[in-house]
Formats: C-alpha cells, sequence, structure tokens
C-alpha cells in the first residue's frame, strides 16, 4: 500500500515526526513484512515475531519526534527492532513465569528433530560465549561449570583461593551471560542458559 505516492521517504519523515497517522501507516506498510521476516528467522515462532514487531512500531511512533530524516529509517527501524529483541530477552532472563511459557511452547509445537537442533545451537552459542573468556577464566569456568569442581577443590587444583576463583567466576558468567545476550542468534530461553549461568 503505498498512500503518499507524490512525497519523497524524506517527506514521509517530516510528516511522521509531526504525528502525521498517513505517514505513519505508509512506513508500517512498507516495513512490517521484511521486520516480521527478520525477527521470525530470530525467535522461530510466529505470534512472537508479529507481537515483536507490532512493540517495534509502537516504538517508532511514541519515538516519533527523534527520528532523523536525513538518515535511513530503514536501518533506524532494524535498530528499534534489534532493541526491542535484545529487552525482550532480558526480560525472559529474569522472569521465572515467562521461561516457563515458553518452556510449554517449545515442548508442544516442536517436534524432537527442531529441539535437537534448537539445543544443539544453544550450545554452540555457549561453546563460543566460553572461548571468549580469558585462558584462567575459561579453565574456572570449566572446572566448575562443566566439570562439577567445587571452588575449594579448584583452588587447591590451581594453587589460588577460594574468593580468587569466586571472583573469577563471577566475571566469567557474566560475560558469558553479556555475549548470550548481544549474540542476534540467541535462542528463545529454554531453561539451559539460565540453568548454566546460576
Amino acid at each position: 500500500m503505498n498512500l503518499l505516492d507524490n512525497n519523497s521517504e524524506l517527506d514521509y519523515l517530516h510528516r511522521l515526526r509531526n504525528g502525521d497517522q498517513r505517514a505513519f501507516i505508509y512506513f508500517y506498510d512498507t516495513f512490517k513484512l521484511p521486520i516480521y521476516r527478520k525477527l521470525l528467522k530470530m525467535v522461530q515462532i510466529e505470534s512472537l515475531a508479529e507481537e515483536l514487531t507490532q512493540d517495534a512500531f509502537v516504538r517508532i511512533w511514541d519515538k516519533r519526534e527523534l527520528i532523523d530524516p536525513e538518515q535511513s529509517f530503514k536501518s533506524y527501524l532494524y535498530r528499534i527492532a534489534q532493541h526491542i529483541l535484545y529487552d525482550f530477552y532480558r526480560k525472559i532472563a529474569r522472569d521465572e513465569r515467562l521461561q516457563n511459557e515458553i518452556r510449554q511452547f517449545v515442548v508442544q509445537d516442536h517436534n524432537p528433530t527442531d529441539e535437537a537442533l534448537f539445543l544443539k545451537e544453544t550450545q554452540n552459542i555457549l561453546n563460543q560465549a566460553i572461548d571468549n573468556l580469558s585462558e584462567q577464566q575459561r579453565q574456572i569456568y570449566t572446572l566448575c561449570k562443566l566439570d562439577g569442581k567445587s571452588y575449594k577443590e579448584v583452588s587447591l587444583l590451581l594453587g589460588i583461593s577460594v574468593h580468587t576463583i569466586s571472583t573469577h567466576m563471577t566475571r566469567a558468567s557474566k560475560k558469558i551471560q553479556d555475549f548470550m545476550t548481544k549474540h542476534q542468534h540467541l535462542i528463545l530461553i529454554t531453561g539451559i542458559c539460565s540453568t548454566i549461568l546460576k
């Protein structure tokens, strides 16, 4: 749908900044499908991708005064959608009830093959996050979290204090969490990430 055929995108953006609903509808009709498809690739759930797409356009309308008509609207919209997605991931990470709802969806609506791929991709992202740690953090994280050793056991093994082990674990867990939150292929949390990072 092209509501404003006789005007340039620049004119549309000025109209949108000034609260012109027809200009907003023009951009919505033009960009909703590409944004939806991009989000769907990331979240893999149609209804969720639709909701996040709506959220992105609501934010565009709410923050319309901040639009710079001299900059690419498409790039701006994609950044907004990306922020919406990151906000959603952070919300999931903090909300156990929401994690359970998504876990239920995965169990009900995905077949075992899909779930295996889902879990494999999550593990791959975790492995990348661990690889990005410093050598000592990676060694300590592996011994404590993956090998199941206590801080005291690792302290004796490496010859460093329990306090130092704890400090490295805190920093390593934070780095891994940040990596997975920022990574565009972050999977909808099935509880794996939060379990590993507790």
